[in-house]
């Protein structure tokens, strides 16, 4: 798939960019090496291959599962005008 200055232009002008010719020109360059880039990574026979998720085998450390901080929701909202259930409560502002 290759693109044309057309396809650069509605782009541009979908990202809200103001391109000279030149950048326009570099620009459909540097995207159609990109697609070729990707055709040829999509023609790589990939059969037997498992997916993995990382390129390196790596166990991770784990961590007890502890509380490390007290529950001082009380004394936080001590000083709102309103709550409930837990919940600040706030005027309406938008109108229905």
């Amino acid at each position: 798939m290759a693109l044309t200055l057309a396809d650069v232009d509605k782009i541009a002008r979908l990202s809200r960019l103001h391109l000279t010719a030149e950048e326009k020109e570099k620009s459909l360059q540097e995207l159609n090496d990109i697609f070729a880039m990707v055709e040829q990574m999509q023609n790589i026979n990939t059969d037997g291959i498992e997916p993995m998720a990382h390129p390196h085998e790596a166990a991770l450390r784990l961590r007890e599962d502890e509380v490390t901080e007290t529950d001082r929701a009380a004394e936080y909202q001590a000083v709102a005008p309103e709550v409930r259930n837990r919940l600040y409560i706030v005027p309406q502002v938008i109108e229905e």
